[in-house]
């Protein structure tokens, strides 16, 4: 029992990655105030723990009736993380640009839909974690009580997530603004690599038989 709860909890945290949301979640909030960042760290991990929780639930069942393989979604999945890497990589995407505006103009329950797109989206709810956790809780294989320990072993996962992000306000002072502009196009040379990765895995498991 004991191993099998660690080997889920290490397979979700790689795929939520904890650590690889960090840099994204600075590099997106450099022109926030405090409380602002607080905010969007709370709003993007209730995001995210919506999002893996309902295809914990129906994810399986939607996909099946909509006939959709999960090596098509996991491929699709892919892309869509590429897209976002490679905007992490040659400059600031969209969603920045929209954010230079004066503070004033900030609304906590808007601020530019940070929280939604790019930290729960693809950032902590990534493809890989949202196909992870529909295998994870196949109705075929695993029993009640299993699906529940698994969706207990990633909310814990998300509230680390959580601390992580909270306390990466403090690494924002000491690495500056150019700090995070050169974390964030590593990280996005990472996850374009990821993306790739996961694109590739789809298209080869949706034709190997």
């Amino acid at each position: 029992m004991l191993t099998a709860l660690v080997t889920q909890f290490v397979l979700i945290w790689a795929v939520i990655d904890p650590i690889g949301s960090v840099p994204v979640y600075l590099s997106q909030t450099q022109r926030l105030t405090a409380q602002q960042r607080r905010l969007v760290a709370f709003n993007s991990i209730a995001i995210a723990m919506g999002i893996l929780l309902f295809f914990i639930i129906v994810g399986q069942i939607l996909l099946e009736a909509m006939h959709i393989p999960l090596p098509a979604f996991q491929a699709a999945g892919g892309l869509v993380l590429l897209l976002f890497a490679l905007t992490m990589i040659f400059g600031e995407n969209k969603v920045v640009q929209e954010c230079k505006i004066s503070q004033e103009d900030v609304v906590h329950s808007e601020l530019c839909n940070l929280a939604v797109y790019p930290l729960a989206i693809p950032s902590i709810a990534s493809p890989g974690a949202i196909m992870a956790v529909v295998m994870l809780t196949d109705n075929n294989r695993y029993a009640l009580t299993e699906q529940i320990i698994t969706t207990l072993v990633m909310i814990a996962v998300l509230v680390i997530t959580l601390l992580l992000l909270l306390s990466a306000n403090k690494v924002q002072k000491y690495i500056g603004i150019v700090g995070a502009a050169v974390i964030s196009r590593v990280m996005g040379l990472i996850l374009a690599a990821v993306a790739v990765n996961n694109l590739l895995l789809g298209i080869k498991n949706f034709y190997t038989p």
